[in-house]
């Protein structure tokens, strides 16, 4: 059934959204009250994400459509305000990778990762303003990663894509500013996640690939992500390995490279023979409705203490100060008995 039973909060895009976190920004969003448009090109997964939207009680379009073509991705933003009406989110998560040694890498792996993970953020981000900067509202949140700011090896593909959407992200960010524009920008840098993307890209690895370091459960970068696209924030960072990751290799990235050639290797590989003919989504979906969750639910955690600090700083510096001035005033009304006894 398609009808709401409340007003809508909004209509939100979501790029990617078939699987993993698109698929849990879907639900989510959904949950908070927004119409959801679907874009990925697994139909499978692209049904079962409007079911899970409808069955919250919200409206829900998708449309197949692989974001490295920019036609195609303005053709679906034509077609969900044409059906949703005004987009006011737009959340460009989609990405591919490929994990390999760069020795062992093709050109054609190269182009391909980053016309869908740099330049699909590129093409969702222009449909988005041709719409938002007449309005002169609306949200565009940028899907980073740690890895935006730290390579590793075997991931030279994905890293590099990354750090483009971060210097597109910085120009974007600055622009909107000089024209005085109250359309918002964020950029959310993720930490590892149990997705479904180590399922599908195509590896090299001798064993199944794995994320590396602490894993968090989709549903703790889709919170970001939400709260990204109602509040006015520059930049999040999702989990306290990002901001490791990140501050450590502005400190000392020398000792990154040493640790990572060390570790990194072996730090992304379970130790399950790959399948090197399986499957894998380079070029095209792999079929079905995979969801949301990749295969290490029992050790991926669904908190971050470290978010929810970010998310709330300023209640936080609040308290403090408040608490700050409790403990001056005592101080004071203490020193002031002291000097006023017989």
């Amino acid at each position: 059934m398609e009808t709401t039973h409340n007003p809508s909060k909004g209509v939100v895009v979501i790029t990617g959204a078939s699987a993993g976190l698109g698929r849990s920004c879907a639900r989510k969003f959904a949950e908070a009250g927004y119409d959801v448009g679907l874009l990925a090109r697994g139909i499978d997964g692209l049904e079962g994400a409007k079911k899970e939207v409808l069955q919250l009680g919200r409206k829900a379009v998708y449309v197949q459509v692989d974001v490295a073509d920019a036609q195609a991705v303005e053709d679906a933003a034509t077609k969900i305000e044409n059906e949703l009406g005004e987009i006011d989110v737009w959340v460009n998560n989609a990405m591919n990778s490929v994990f390999s040694p760069i020795k062992e890498m093709q050109p054609e792996e190269y182009k391909r990762v980053t016309e869908v993970t740099y330049l699909g953020q590129v093409y969702g981000t222009l449909s988005a303003l041709k719409r938002m900067l007449p309005r002169n509202k609306g949200a565009i949140i940028l899907v980073g990663s740690a890895l935006a700011y730290r390579g590793i090896p075997l991931q030279s593909a994905y890293c590099g894509a990354k750090h483009a959407i971060q210097g597109f992200f910085d120009s974007l960010r600055s622009e909107l500013m000089h024209d005085n524009s109250k359309v918002r920008t964020c950029m959310v840098q993720l930490p590892a996640m149990n997705t479904t993307q180590f399922g599908f890209v195509k590896t090299r690895l001798p064993n199944k690939p794995k994320p590396m370091g602490k894993i968090y459960q989709p549903e703790v970068a889709a919170d970001a992500i939400l709260f990204a696209a109602e509040h006015d924030r520059r930049e999040i960072y999702v989990g306290y390995p990002t901001v490791q990751a990140i501050v450590g290799d502005k400190i000392a990235p020398e000792l990154g490279d040493y640790v990572l050639a060390k570790t990194a290797f072996e730090g992304q590989q379970t130790n399950v023979p790959e399948d090197l003919n399986r499957k894998h989504n380079l070029w095209e979906p792999v079929p079905g409705d995979h969801g949301a969750h990749g295969g290490f639910d029992a050790e991926a955690t669904y908190s971050s203490p470290q978010l929810w600090a970010s998310k709330n700083k300023f209640k936080i510096l609040t308290g403090a100060l408040s608490l700050g001035g409790v403990v001056l005033g005592a101080l004071a009304a203490q020193k002031w008995l002291n000097n006023n006894e017989d």
